[in-house]
């Protein structure tokens, strides 16, 4: 079970949330694993005892495999959609895609076949409390959270293919809605069994809202397939906690405190009607944080009609990630979405900004939602600093 023994391979961005879980697989198989990123992150704590470089630009020593992150397109190497369909070839692997819920379906899968004494191996980008990690090196089945972002997913040979839904989300890899179906329709046929269009779990779940029903009952599926009976998936599944930042909830000083991801409008739709369902009755004031010029640009109305579900909502600049700046394009398109809907949103351009607006406004009895896809995550801390006094 030490198939990559011999080999040294150095991740440029390993401390991201796909290149730290595939590090950390490649360590369980045997390889040497070193890696560079600007940065230290919490993903590395679980890589303790490798070598890993922290500096401004990419280091890359010699003799060693180079494995790139798709945010350093420009470092020679192979790409990290190369390296993880290795990965996948070498096991039965259940490959989660789709444009929401991947990570919360294949937690969901690999936390029922770990507590039932499956043994799974898991690949996840993000990471899941209840499994300690966002990898895991089991020698049972592999499940994978696969990303259409950079097309990854549609290069991974899956025994089991889980299509969770499709949206169009990311405008600067696909033209078209029809492109990206017709590429999901591809990958799906190259897999031995498919899962789409489950019908959602109507058992016990500790996870909020539809959309997690629906993301229960892809897992109950692709479970099913390898043999696990939803009577005995399912009182498992009732125990499943999330995966992080999804609606991560805490309270100070009377005021709950809700973290969620969502950066797309069918995101914050479902997490906003998830924290009514959980929280019914209560006043909700969000902060959210566009994430990527790109989606701001083309779906600032939707993204405007989505939020306006909310009792009161504060909107910071687009998080750039791996686009270069578009001087015409900032979270005010958000703004004045909300504006021409009749509501009266507030323009907070930094995350500290918007934190002082939802502490200034927060009572006892609130619900306060930060959301997106950026460094928005830093909210909740600072939230919870103001609220404490």
């Amino acid at each position: 079970m030490r198939p990559l023994e011999g080999r040294r391979l150095w991740f440029v961005g390993i401390g991201g949330a796909g290149l730290s879980a595939y590090a950390q697989l490649a360590r369980a198989w045997g390889a040497e694993v070193g890696g560079w990123d600007r940065t230290e992150t919490p993903y590395l704590a679980a890589l303790a005892g490798i070598a890993v470089e922290l500096a401004p630009e990419p280091l890359v020593p010699n003799g060693w495999e180079v494995v790139v992150s798709s945010a350093y397109p420009g470092v020679p190497g192979r790409t990290r959609a190369d390296f993880l369909a290795e990965l996948v070839a070498r096991r039965e692997s259940i490959v989660v895609g789709g444009t929401h819920g991947k990570s919360t379906t294949a937690a969901m899968i690999a936390f029922v076949l770990r507590e039932l004494g499956r043994d799974p191996a898991w690949l996840i980008g993000s990471t899941v409390p209840q499994l300690g990690s966002n990898a895991g090196a089991g020698e049972g089945p592999l499940v994978v959270e696969g990303d259409e972002s950079d097309r990854t997913v549609f290069r991974l040979p899956a025994a089991i293919a889980v299509i969770t839904n499709v949206e169009l989300d990311h405008h600067s890899e696909f033209r078209s809605l029809a492109e990206l179906e017709d590429a999901f329709a591809r990958w799906g046929a190259s897999a031995t069994r498919v899962v789409r269009d489950a019908p959602p779990h109507a058992g016990e779940l500790r996870v909020p809202g539809e959309h997690n029903r629906r993301n229960a009952g892809a897992a109950l599926v692709a479970l099913a397939l390898v043999g696990v009976a939803a009577d005995d998936a399912a009182p498992v599944l009732a125990r499943f906690e999330g995966v992080g930042r999804r609606f991560e909830a805490s309270e100070v000083d009377g005021v709950t405190i809700v973290d969620d991801y969502g950066h797309h409008p069918s995101e914050l739709a479902a997490t906003i009607d998830a924290v009514r369902e959980r929280y019914p009755g209560k006043r909700l004031r969000v902060l959210f944080q566009p994430h990527l010029y790109s989606r701001t640009r083309y779906l600032a109305r939707e993204l405007a009609a989505a939020l306006a579900a909310a009792d009161d909502v504060a909107v910071t600049d687009v998080y750039a990630a791996r686009e270069p700046p578009r001087n015409e394009v900032t979270g005010k398109l958000v703004v004045d979405a909300l504006s021409d809907r009749g509501r009266l949103p507030a323009w907070t351009p930094t995350v500290e900004a918007g934190v002082d607006y939802l502490a200034r406004r927060a009572r006892p009895g609130d619900v306060l939602l930060t959301i997106g896809a950026g460094d928005v995550d830093r909210a909740p801390r600072l939230l919870r600093a103001r609220l404490g006094r």
